[in-house]
Parts: C-alpha cells; sequence; structure tokens
C-alpha cells in the first residue's frame, strides 16, 4: 500500500508538538499546512508562501530557523483487511527520513530512526488497525539539538555537529553549497503485508566469462517467522528469447544457485560496447503460493582494479579498472546532489544530468562522499546507459567518532547500502570516505600516520562488510589514498588541487604541507608536472552562463564584485579565480568578460589537464574532474550548472573525452603531437598538422599518415622549433585536424590568451530552421575566431557543439534543438566570439 502523496505539515517550537497532541489520532490538524511526501519542508513552505525561495539572492539567510524548529507530519489512511492474518505481518517502510525521527500509528510510537541514508522499517501489525482510519504522525527534531554541542579532539572540520549525525554532509554548508539544513520524508512510503516469509535479499554476481558461456550466482535470503513448510526459491534469469530457470529449496533461510549463460551478452560502459542487461525474476513460494517476489534488472560483467607495478615507471603502481577483462582509461566526473532538496531530484532531472554525462564521453561518475546515496533511479540509469561508478560511503573532510554507538549505526547503514547497490553492474569500487586520511595527515603531519578519530571505520569496519556482503569489487579506503602520502603520485588515486587550491606538490609523510598562493602557484600549467596513477578530484572555478545568474540575482546587483554576485562563491578565499584569471586570461573589466575569462580558465585547464593524463594512458587510468554538477545557482567547479546550462568546460571536456583524442604537447625543443586510442581496434588514419597566423597565413603544413594500436597513446610527430621558425609566437598556432572526422579539430598556443594578438574577426552566420522545429547555424569566419559560442537562454536546449575555435576562412554548422521539445524562435540563438 503506497503512502506517498499529500500530507499535512506543521512546525512547534522543539519539543511542544507532543505536548499539542500532534500524535494523536484525533489531534485538530485542520489549519496545518499542505506538504508532499516524497517532500522535504523547504519546499513544503515555498509553495504557500511561508518562504521566500531560498535561492534567489541571499535568500538562503532567511531560511536558517527552519532548521531549529520541530517539524511534524501527518496523514490518514485505511488499512484493508487481509486473509491469513494470523501468520501475516504489515512492515511499514520509510525509504527516507531526514533525519532524527520517531513515528507514531495511532498515537503510539511505533520507533524512531536517526539516519537520513537508509530505510526505517517497523512492524506495526500490533498497533494497525484493519478496516479502519488509521493516522500516521512523524516527528522530526532539530538536528543540531539532537546531538548536541560534543566535540571530536582535534576536530579539524568545519561545522563539526555534521560528524555526529548521519545526513548529508553538505547540508550544512561546503565550499560550493549554502547552508541549507533539509528536513522531511524524502523518499516514499509504503505498508506492506507479509504471511509467513519474506524475500530477506537476493545477490546476484558474475564469476566467470567467455566468449561461449558466463557463470552467474544468484544468492537468495529469506525470513521465515511462521511454519512455512518447503520454502522455495524460483529464479528466471532472461534476456529476448533466452530465459533460464532454476528452483531450489532455502535450507536455513538461504539458497545458492548456479547459471551458466550460452552465448553471454556483456554488459560494457557505453563507448566499449553495449550495457546489456538481463530480467532477473525472484519468486518465494511454499505450498503452491507465491509468497513474496522480487524482480530487477542485472549485468554479466567483471569489475576489477590492476594494481600491479608499472615497469615502464619504476616505483610506482597502475591503478587501472579492467572490465571483462579489458583495461579502460576511466573519463568522468565527480557527483555531488542534484539539489540542495534531494526529494526534489526526480528521474527526469537523474536522466538529462546522465545523458549531458554521455553526450561529454564519459564512462564514470565518482559519487562524492559528502552527500547521499543516491536514490535507486540514479543507478538503474546509470546501468541503462553503460556509466560506471565509484561509490564513497558518506564521510567527509572531517573526523568522525568511531565510539560504540557510532561504529554500529554506521554498521548498519553499511549492510543495508552494499546489499541495495551491490547488484547494479555499474557499480565500479567501494570507497571508505573522501580525504579524511589525506587531510588529517596534512593537518596533524608532525604525528603521520596516527589512529584520528573514525579510522577505524574506513580500514576495520568497512572492509569485512564489504567483502562478506559483496566481495566482487575493490573497497579502497579513502579517496585520495595510497603511496608515501596518501596523496601521492606513485599509487592509488590522487586529489590534484595544486592548481585551483595551490597545494605544493610532491609531498612526504612527516612533511609539513606547503600552499603556493600565486597566479603561477595554482596555475593549470601544474597539470604537465602530474605523473600520478589515477585522478579522482581535479578542477577549477566557472562562473554559469548569464541567464542563470539573471534568474537568481537582482537586476540593480549584476555588476563586478556585488555582495550578491560573491554571495554565490562559497569557496575561500575568493580571489582564487581572480589570481587564475591573472595567469590566464588577464582581469575582467565587466560582468560578462567576467563570465567569459572565469569559463576560459576552467575550459581550457580542463582541457590542459584531460590531455595530459591521457596521453599517459595506462601510466594514469583515469580523471574524473571536479565536478559535473551544482546543487544550486552559485559559482562553483561544476561544468553543468543547476539548470544544466553547459558552460565552456563542458563542451571543452566533451572533445578531450572523445575515444580518439589529437593532442599537443609542449617540449623544451618543440611540440609534439599524440594520439591516444580509447577504442578497442588499431587505427590508421590520415591527420594534417597545420602552422598559421591568426590573420589567415599559412606558414607550414604537413600531411601524416598516423597509425595507433588499440587501446593506447602514441606520440606520431615531434615538431621542432627550428622547423617551425616562429616569428610571433603571440601571434602563431599550431592545429591538428582529422579529414575522415575521426577526432575534432585541436590547437596549440605559444603563449597565454592574455598574451595573444589576434585581428578581430567577421563572423558570417546564418540561421535556418527546418522542419521539425530544430535550427542548423552555419557560422564561418575570416580570421581566427577564438571561443565561439552560442547561446540560449532556454533550459534544455541542446548544441551539436559549441565553445569552439575557428581556423581561418573555416565554417562549421551547428545543429540546435531543445530536448523538452520546447519551441525555440530564431532570435533566442545568439551567435558571438572574443
Amino acid at each position: 500500500m503506497n503512502l506517498d502523496g499529500r500530507w499535512k505539515l506543521r512546525d512547534f517550537m522543539p519539543g511542544q508538538g507532543l505536548a499539542a497532541g500532534a500524535h494523536l489520532p484525533d489531534h485538530d490538524d485542520t489549519n496545518w499546512h499542505r506538504a508532499s511526501v516524497p517532500g522535504d519542508v523547504h519546499t513544503a513552505l515555498v509553495e504557500i508562501g511561508r518562504l521566500a525561495l531560498p535561492f534567489y539572492n541571499m535568500n538562503v539567510e532567511t531560511c536558517q530557523w527552519v532548521e531549529r524548529q520541530e517539524w511534524w507530519y501527518r496523514t490518514a489512511f485505511e488499512a484493508p483487511l487481509g486473509k491469513d492474518d494470523a501468520e501475516a505481518r504489515y512492515l511499514l517502510t520509510f525509504d527516507g527520513l531526514d533525519t532524527f525521527a520517531t513515528v507514531y500509528l495511532n498515537g503510539t510510537e511505533i520507533g524512531s530512526h536517526r539516519n537520513m541514508f537508509i530505510a526505517a522499517t517497523f512492524d506495526v501489525a500490533e498497533h494497525l488497525r484493519l478496516g479502519e482510519r488509521n493516522t500516521l504522525a512523524v516527528r522530526f527534531e532539530p538536528v543540531v539539538a539532537s546531538v548536541g554541542e560534543r566535540e571530536i579532539e582535534g576536530q579539524w572540520g568545519r561545522n563539526p555537529e555534521r560528524a555526529w549525525m548521519r545526513k548529508a554532509q553538505y547540508n550544512f554548508g561546503w565550499d560550493w553549497a549554502p547552508r541549507l539544513m533539509s528536513v522531511g520524508i524524502w523518499q516514499g512510503v509504503a505498508l506492506r503485508r507479509y504471511v509467513g516469509a519474506r524475500l530477506g535479499g537476493v545477490f546476484f554476481k558474475t564469476t566467470v566469462i567467455s566468449p561461449q558461456a558466463a557463470e552467474a550466482t544468484v544468492v537468495v535470503e529469506a525470513e521465515r517467522w511462521a511454519d512455512v513448510p518447503d520454502l522455495e526459491a524460483q529464479i528466471t534469469l532472461s534476456r529476448g528469447e533466452q530465459r533460464l530457470t532454476d528452483q531450489t529449496l532455502l535450507i536455513n533461510g538461504r539458497a545458492e544457485v548456479a547459471f551458466t549463460i550460452p552465448d553471454p551478452a556483456l554488459w560494457w560502459t557505453h563507448d566499449l560496447g553495449e550495457p546489456a542487461l538481463y530480467d532477473l525474476e525472484v519468486a518465494l513460494r511454499a505450498s503452491g503460493k507465491t509468497l513474496d517476489t522480487h524482480c530487477e534488472q542485472v549485468g554479466i560483467r567483471t569489475i576489477e582494479v590492476d594494481q600491479s607495478s608499472d615497469p615502464d615507471e619504476r616505483g610506482t603502481r597502475f591503478f587501472t579498472f579492467v572490465l571483462n577483462g579489458v583495461k579502460l582509461f576511466a573519463k568522468g566526473a565527480n557527483w555531488i546532489p542534484a539539489d540542495s532538496f534531494v526529494a526534489q531530484v526526480d528521474e527526469a532531472r537523474y536522466r538529462d544530468l546522465l545523458e549531458l554525462a554521455v553526450e561529454a564521453n564519459m564512462s564514470m561518475l565518482r559519487v562524492w562522499g559528502g552527500g547521499i546515496y543516491e536514490k535507486d533511479v540514479f543507478y538503474r540509469l546509470c546501468d541503462d546507459l553503460g556509466i560506471l561508478i565509484w561509490q564513497d560511503f558518506m564521510f567527509a573532510c572531517a573526523l568522525y567518532p568511531d565510539d560504540a554507538p557510532f561504529m554500529a549505526e554506521v554498521g548498519r547503514e553499511a549492510k543495508a547500502v552494499v546489499r541495495r547497490l551491490r547488484n547494479h553492474p555499474c557499480l565500479a569500487l567501494w570507497c571508505g570516505n573522501n580525504e579524511n586520511d589525506w587531510l588529517d595527515d596534512m593537518l596533524n603531519w608532525q604525528r603521520s600516520g596516527r589512529d584520528f578519530p573514525g579510522k577505524r571505520i574506513y580500514h576495520e569496519l568497512l572492509p569485512p562488510i564489504v567483502e562478506r556482503l559483496d566481495g566482487t569489487r575493490l573497497y579502497w579506503p579513502s579517496s585520495p589514498y595510497g603511496g608515501n602520502d596518501h596523496n601521492s603520485a606513485e599509487e592509488g588515486d590522487r586529489h590534484n588541487w595544486q592548481v585551483w587550491h595551490g597545494a605544493v606538490f610532491p609531498r612526504r609523510f612527516g612533511e609539513e604541507p606547503k600552499r603556493d598562493l600565486s597566479p603561477t602557484g595554482i596555475s593549470y600549467r601544474h597539470y604537465a608536472e602530474d605523473p600520478a596513477r589515477f585522478i579522482s578530484e581535479f578542477g577549477l572555478h566557472a562562473a554559469p552562463v548569464l541567464e542563470t545568474l539573471r534568474r537568481n540575482v537582482p537586476a540593480t546587483a549584476l555588476h563586478l564584485d556585488s555582495p550578491e554576485l560573491l554571495y554565490r562563491n562559497k569557496d575561500e578565499p575568493k580571489d582564487k579565480g581572480d589570481l587564475l584569471m591573472l595567469a590566464h586570461t588577464g582581469l575582467p573589466s565587466s560582468l560578462q568578460e567576467y563570465l567569459d575569462f572565469s569559463m576560459i580558465c576552467q575550459a581550457e585547464g580542463l582541457k590542459f589537464g584531460i590531455e595530459h593524463y591521457r596521453r599517459r594512458k595506462f601510466h594514469c587510468s583515469g580523471t574524473l574532474f571536479w565536478q559535473l554538477n551544482d546543487c544550486w545557482p552559485g559559482l562553483s567547479w561544476s561544468v553543468l550548472d543547476y539548470y544544466l546550462f553547459p558552460k565552456a568546460g563542458y563542451f571543452y571536456a566533451r572533445r578531450a573525452y572523445t575515444p580518439v583524442l589529437a593532442s599537443f604537447k609542449g617540449e623544451a625543443d618543440g611540440v609534439s603531437l599524440w594520439i591516444t586510442n580509447d577504442t578497442l581496434e588499431d587505427l590508421v588514419d590520415t591527420v594534417m598538422v597545420l602552422h598559421g597566423d591568426f590573420s589567415g597565413q599559412e606558414l607550414y603544413e604537413e600531411v601524416l599518415e598516423v597509425r595507433v594500436p588499440a587501446n593506447a597513446s602514441v606520440k606520431v610527430r615531434h615538431l621542432s622549433f627550428d622547423k617551425l621558425d616562429i616569428k610571433d609566437p603571440r601571434q602563431e598556432y599550431l592545429a591538428v585536424r582529422s579529414p575522415s572526422g575521426l577526432f575534432p579539430d585541436n590547437r596549440y598556443f605559444f603563449v597565454e590568451v592574455k598574451d595573444l594578438v589576434r585581428p578581430k574577426p567577421n563572423l558570417k552566420v546564418e540561421i535556418n530552421e527546418r522542419d521539425d522545429g530544430t535550427y542548423e547555424v552555419r557560422v564561418i569566419t575570416d580570421t581566427y575566431a577564438y571561443f565561439v559560442k552560442l547561446t540560449v537562454p532556454i533550459e534544455s536546449t541542446r548544441f551539436s557543439d559549441n565553445y569552439f575555435d575557428l581556423f581561418p576562412s573555416q565554417e562549421r554548422v551547428i545543429e540546435v534543438w531543445n530536448e523538452a521539445g520546447r519551441r525555440l524562435e530564431e532570435n533566442d540563438i545568439a551567435v558571438g566570439c572574443l
């Protein structure tokens, strides 16, 4: 019985709701507010006009009172009469309660819950009134008051109260998020009836794969509370016309069945093949009756991480994901919650974001440890779209308690999460936390290797849980982790925050950390010095598009350095963007220049870093930049802003992540050309290399026949400075093109963007509407056109390409359409360049 829908909501001063009888069936709730479940308090208050839009202007500050109140939800329902009620159990399940909740049924307290991340289930048979009206009430206590003013000795994480509660940590504010303490029934509610027994868990795992057949095992667990003889599991695995079925008795509540799947369709990431899925159906039966069922889609695939020694770089180890026996370079980004109020993120928003990731050639996302274990629909979509997931446990940037009660709660959480997610083929790795090991070692560098608070969680509690309940994926204690310094370049994964944050590398255990917050210290040129094995965080800030700011900042404040604009930037100190622009673009003199220059810094920085790391394939085996998305309309590291308007960095990364990439590498005596091939086929192509000046004069041209092995990166040409004979590096560039269209055009500048000397291009633009309502935009230039951009202030608008360069006399045709089917007018489309 689904209990989602319209509930009633009211706040009380802490402790007064119970005294007012808010839990009692006869309580007068006539004047309570309407609220949606799933949902949250803030959104409900906005809907009734009691709260201003939190994201507009600086309204976040006017929302802070919400977290100090006690909030109550109420609903009423009629429980249907059923047969065999003597052996029936009625289980009331809340898939998500945020966070400190007490549940009442018909005036009786039936239990409490203190963990946002896992479901709360209560046996309510004793208190349920069958065939009658039932009243259900939920009380939410103020979160900070619920844990008190406890501190962990030596706590270095900001907002230290957050460490004591199992709640999304970013709600307390982060360097990209405002403090908005969500509260409410954020996932679905259901009342379910079982007779005699029910399924307790289903585990599908691939054990062996070959071209001829695959071996898989299905483990079924059941809970029995009545005298149910011969409990059996009927298991069906099917795909298209192929259907495999087995039936077995459960012994001591458990059964294990092995399947041989002939000619298996394997699950691959979308760039390597088809993410094939099978339907798995499990029926729990007894005496010819079906007692419970379980249905989901699964994938046949193996995943491991190669950490063997790298023979070409002594003293280092690989960190390479191997899917179905094939090594892959993981291309992707970090994923944060898609809204400050996660209850509001629906399937459509998840799909839009994930499809944009696929369109950007991403094969892996990292679910970051300061957010949430995502909703089921997120992982189902990743299964379907062929995106691998690096899954953090929810611990981030703080010391955490590891006393017995907290460890017990975390243990329950971990078991529930592993059981919920382990069948998803998209899931590639479990990770214990975000940055806790690394940050503690830096901040306590004189006590390197100490047993810091929370260490037992990641190194003692979680590993055996993952091994026992999963055992098919690597458990990695922290991110970053590995080597001499948890953020070393020799092994494991690294977060490169030399760029933007000014951390100085390399560093070793016991050494005092250093920072260089200067234009050169935070420059993205430092990526070229990084020999790391797997980059799980790196990135640069950029402003969102102007339309996003117009929706959230008053018109009078849309100018440089206005307090309202600076409020959108939660990073400290706030001048890092200026330092980066000083190094690469120069400082802006207007808001539009700020938007353009910050986007250029991010875009060029991501391009520079991704190209460097991909050239090192498989000495480096992955790049997950920070970050894909935003939770509010802020200034952050995201490449997709809150409304999913792509920044320039999105398109630069999309081109840098293409399966075949041609890139230039600056060297002491010249420039080399590399071809990186992520496909599983050997590559033979003809490429054109051009040396020209921005006015349109060709100084040198060469046609190369290149051969690149499958899944490899090769240097195919070295162009010495003597051969290039550069007259003025400020006015010249290198370009590489594929006449066959195998890879996107690329170019190389000899100086920083701010130092380029270019004639102002004359763009000729033709916009033609097609019969289906989409547009074809033809752009032609006379001289070199840098940062050609198409803007449309309408959400869900897509571009076949954007934020690109045009070489002299080059023509490009860009397709423009609206994914949501909204009508676009010709005057909605603006085209310009810098």
